[in-house]
């Protein structure tokens, strides 16, 4: 039997494309459909180590999770991060392919059309259905010659659309009919349906616009998805900075920068939702306020994002508080530029050349060619020895006294990251290290609470998937959407 499939498009970018997929997964995995996600090309700095040893975006690590299914490279062949305004670099399969930018990508195009259709052919040969999350907007005139990520993959394989607007941000029915004008015939043949999400209010006073949209394009509204507060679902790329509803008395002030590529930001999602944690990113020209714990994330472009800390005046902030007793979290990418210098002979981040470190871990990074990934696990160097899992994805290596004291203890038996002398510094290339309930809580304990209750982020996550699910199957117009979901 031929493997179904249906492609969840967006009127713009964060229109609820990524959320929807994986709630339409998780929907088909409780019926007993072997289910998978795909994207064919994403453009994010979040991403996640796959059972196959690659990188894919964390959007579609999510929704393999709401399949029940390992994160696999087949599940989003494409990958696109960015390294500064014009270039990016190119991961094909999970491995980095090249770095190109923009005009340059254009014409590589056709050759990561192959790859995403090899892709293509894996998953629908092995599932018996694939929900596929478009890019952005299927209407940007610019990008449409050459498409492969919304509209000319969907033509290429014979794929059906559904189209999803965001009404929280306005302008829904306009996006939506703007949307569908600008298809091509074949193409709006193609869509079988809107999806408006973000609704709060009174859905008797949408009735009127949702009729006249109906008539206007001739396409059924298949569902009005309500707006879900809270939700713990990773970001695909853009930073969550507003306030987590519900929090009272927090016990522990954590503050991280949002540098420009920052990547993998989301490590930071336990600590922003904890009901016990005041959590701030601090973005471009707010001075770094005083708090118990600093943390800085992981970054695609370290030697830049170095130079903007500087710049916005973090080295002499860190420097201030850790002098005041404060503690301060390296991950990844930060972990690197609380050393003496990185060190990039190669020019991997630009020109090559060294950029001196924030000083405060007797330790030197020299990046290398060959991306580090991997899945690991193992323990914490801390009281208890709480248990951690998490991922590696890095090009730099760091060696110095500085690693003497390691932060963690990987069951592969290396020794991974560093605990400064005076314990007032954790740093390590390890994700995730936030995730681990035991984990965070020795962390928390460490960075100054003296007591703290234990809370299950994995958990939250997969009950946060089924109540999304709940939501959308209540929502939807199944009848219409079931010939492209259900088989049999």
């Amino acid at each position: 039997m031929s493997c179904l499939s249906l492609m969840v498009q967006g009127t713009t970018s964060d229109a609820g494309k990524t959320t929807l997929v994986a709630a339409l997964c998780r929907i088909l995995k409780r019926r007993g459909v072997r289910v998978a996600p795909f994207k064919p090309q994403n453009m994010a700095l979040n991403s996640a180590v796959t059972v196959d040893g690659g990188e894919i975006g964390r959007a579609q690590a999510l929704q393999a999770l709401a399949c029940g299914l390992e994160a696999h490279t087949d599940f989003n062949p494409i990958l696109l991060k960015p390294t500064t305004d014009k270039k990016a670099q190119v991961i094909i399969h999970g491995k980095v392919a090249l770095d190109l930018n923009a005009r340059d990508y254009h014409e590589y195009k056709p050759r990561a059309m192959a790859a995403v259709l090899a892709s293509w052919a894996r998953l629908t040969a092995a599932y018996e259905c694939v929900v596929v999350e478009g890019a952005g907007s299927p209407a940007e005139i610019n990008l449409r010659a050459r498409d492969i990520a919304n509209m000319g993959f969907a033509e290429a394989v014979d794929c059906p659309v559904i189209i999803i607007a965001d009404i929280d941000r306005g302008g829904v029915f306009a996006h939506l009919v703007g949307t569908l004008d600008l298809l091509s015939p074949s193409e709006q043949n193609r869509v079988k349906g809107f999806v408006i999400n973000r609704f709060r209010g009174d859905i008797s006073l949408l009735e009127s616009g949702l009729a006249w949209l109906e008539e206007r394009t001739g396409k059924p509204v298949l569902g009005v998805l309500p707006y879900l507060h809270g939700l713990m679902l990773d970001a695909e790329d853009a930073i969550a900075t507003a306030a987590v509803d519900g929090k009272k008395a927090t016990k522990l002030k954590v503050v991280a920068p949002a540098y420009p590529r920052v990547s993998n930001h989301n490590d930071l999602d336990p600590l922003r939702l904890h009901p016990e944690v005041d959590f701030r990113w601090i973005g471009p020209g707010e001075t770094p306020p005083p708090a118990d714990l600093i943390v800085l994330p992981g970054s695609k472009a370290v030697r830049a994002d170095l130079d903007w800390l500087r710049s916005q005046g973090w080295d002499k902030a860190i420097h201030k508080h850790l002098r005041y007793g404060g503690k301060v979290v390296g991950l990844c990418g930060g972990y690197q530029m609380l050393g003496l210098a990185i060190n990039d002979p190669l020019g991997l981040e630009g020109q090559p050349g060294a950029t001196p470190g924030l000083g405060v871990l007797e330790c030197v990074t020299t990046l290398e060619n060959e991306k580090q990934l991997r899945n690991v696990s193992g323990h914490l160097l801390l009281p208890g020895n709480p248990a951690m899992s998490g991922y590696e994805i890095h090009l730099g290596v760091t060696c110095g006294e500085g690693l003497e004291r390691g932060a963690v203890q990987l069951a592969d038996g290396r020794r991974d990251g560093a605990i400064s002398a005076d314990g007032q510094i954790f740093a390590t290339y390890c994700h995730g290290v936030f995730e681990h309930p035991e984990a965070l809580t020795a962390l928390m304990l460490w960075a100054g609470l003296q007591e703290t209750e234990q809370v299950d982020f994995a958990a939250r996550r997969e009950a946060d998937l089924d109540r999304l699910a709940d939501s959308v199957e209540a929502a939807l117009d199944w009848e219409k959407l079931r010939p492209y979901l259900m088989p049999g």
